[in-house]
Formats: structure tokens, sequence, C-alpha cells
């Protein structure tokens, strides 16, 4: 039997499966098997997945519900007791598993084993920064997830590996957030409040922000986002959790003023404490949505250009 299984949503991703798959293929780490649940696609990347026959795949179909559905049906399908996740446009390097393998033998006892990642945009490199990591190489326990992940979340989906026994003890991804507005933060949470979490911050995993087909270009007044209330109540004796929900508000909140949903984007103003904003996220806020586009089109210019920018640094 498999030590673990790697679950992938595939949803209209012909132009990047492949190049996915290769990366797990290569893998030093071989003891894994791929459950791959294709989500309803209109292209022809199950095509390409049935072409390859390779014996560490096992393909589902089922009919369009969504990524969150998606992993929890792969999740259920598994063979193993250790369940990572890649999603169908994104890659590893080498040592990825190994990584996470190793911090698992290290660390037997936690909800979540993650590694650190980049971003990668228009052949650019963009760097994660985690709060209250050291520089140097290091593995180990995250002393506050929610203090740590302030500016890049410590917890990134392609990142990560948790128990099964875990993922059914949480219910897995709430399907009621829908087109990646928050469902793995959510799940993340969850976790992180009740278990420790183990970290090597050396980048294994990378997020290609330029692909085809990204579910986040989804039109925002469509989304159904993460409930950040709900945690309202434990935020009280948290400080970190507090203000990582207002970053997470700030954040949705310009989305929403974007798409011209002022009343959406107030909603989650009124909810946030200034206090846990920086200068920059307290000016972004009283911009309207124009303004706004203008500077995130000014944003992807300069992305191009190599100069990342960011309201959370």
């Amino acid at each position: 039997m498999n030590k673990v299984s790697v679950v992938i949503p595939l949803y209209n991703k012909s132009n990047h499966i492949l190049d996915t798959l290769n990366c797990a293929f290569s893998q030093s780490f071989q003891d894994f098997e791929i459950v791959i649940v294709d989500d309803g696609s209109t292209d022809d990347g199950l095509q390409k997945v049935k072409a390859l026959n390779h014996p560490k795949i096992t393909l589902y179909t089922i009919k369009n519900q969504g990524v969150s559905y998606a992993r929890n049906y792969g999740i259920q399908k598994a063979n193993t007791g250790l369940i990572a996740f890649l999603d169908a446009d994104d890659s590893w390097s080498v040592n990825h598993l190994q990584q996470l393998v190793d911090l698992h033998s290290n660390f037997p006892n936690c909800g979540l084993y993650a590694t650190a990642y980049a971003g990668k945009k228009h052949g650019k490199i963009i760097e994660s920064q985690f709060q209250n990591i050291p520089n140097t190489p290091w593995t180990g326990l995250v002393d506050d997830y929610f203090k740590s992940s302030t500016v890049n979340c410590i917890a990134w989906t392609s990142a990560v590996m948790l128990p099964k026994s875990i993922l059914s003890q949480y219910n897995g991804f709430d399907e009621r957030i829908t087109m990646g507005a928050g469902e793995d933060t959510d799940l993340w949470m969850r976790v992180a409040l009740d278990h420790p979490i183990a970290f090597n911050n050396q980048v294994s995993a990378f997020h290609h922000l330029d692909s085809d087909n990204r579910i986040t270009n989804s039109k925002t007044n469509l989304r159904r986002f993460i409930d950040l209330d709900v945690y309202e109540a434990r935020a009280k004796t948290n400080s970190s959790l507090k203000h990582y929900l207002d970053l997470n508000r700030f954040s949705i909140a310009l989305q929403y003023k974007q798409a011209g949903n002022n009343q959406a984007a107030q909603n989650l103003i009124d909810k946030l404490d200034y206090n846990n904003l920086n200068s920059k996220q307290k000016w972004l806020l009283k911009l309207n949505g124009y303004s706004l586009r203008t500077l995130s089109q000014l944003k992807e210019k300069l992305h191009k250009s190599g100069i990342n920018l960011s309201s959370f640094r």
C-alpha cells in the first residue's frame, strides 16, 4: 500500500495537466498514488490523462460541482493515511513529497504539514514571506500559525499534506464556499486552531499565477466567500486570529469594491479593527472601485517588469 495519496482536481486545465503530472512522477519519494478527479471538464485534459495510462493514476469523472467537492471526493477515494494536494496547473520540486514525509516522520502528531512555496508569473519568481520563521533552512513546529500567516499564509493548497483522519474529522473542504473563495483558507484555519502545524521553510512548490482558467479569475459577485464571522468567538481570546481575520476581510472587501459591490465591501469593513491594518491597507480601503482597478492594472504591469508590490508587506 502506498504511503501518500496525491489528490488532483481537474477542470479545464488541458494546457497544464501533463506538466503538473510530470513533476509528480519525477518525485524523489515514489511511494505514492495519484487520485485525479475530473470535475466535468469540457476541454481535452481528461483525454490526455487517460492516454497516459499511468499505473500511479486512478481517475474519476464526476459532473461539475466545484473544486471543494472534487477534492473531498478524491479524499474519500484515497487509499492511504496521508493526503497531499496538487492543483492541475501547479508544480513541485523533485524533493517536495520527501520534505512532507520527513516532516511527518519528525513531527507525527500534527494536523497539517507544509512547505514553503513561491509564485511564478510572467516568467518571474515571487517569493513568499512568512512571519516569525527563520530565514536559514529550518523545519519545526509553527509557534503561531495566524501570526506567521499575515504576509503569506503558512499553508497553501499545493504545498500541504494532512492525515486523512484529520480531513475526516473536519469534513474536508466546505462545499458552500465556491469558486476558490476561501475553502482552503477555511480548512487550514479550523485545523490550526486545534492542532500543531509543522513547516519546512525551503521552497518546494510553485503557484503558477498566469495559467489558463484560474478559478480565482471568476467574477467576484458570483463567488460565495468564506464566512469569517464564525471564528469571531474564538478571536475574542486570540489576538493573532483576530488580526488574520481582519486581513482576510480587507482582502475580500477590496475585491468587492473592484467588482462594484460596495455594500458587500462595507459589511466586511464594518467588522474589522483598523488597528490590525497597516497604512497601505487603510489607504486602499478609502479608494473607490475605479481607482482600485487602475492600481491593479498598474500592479500587473509592474509584475511583468519583475517588480512585485503587495499591501501585506
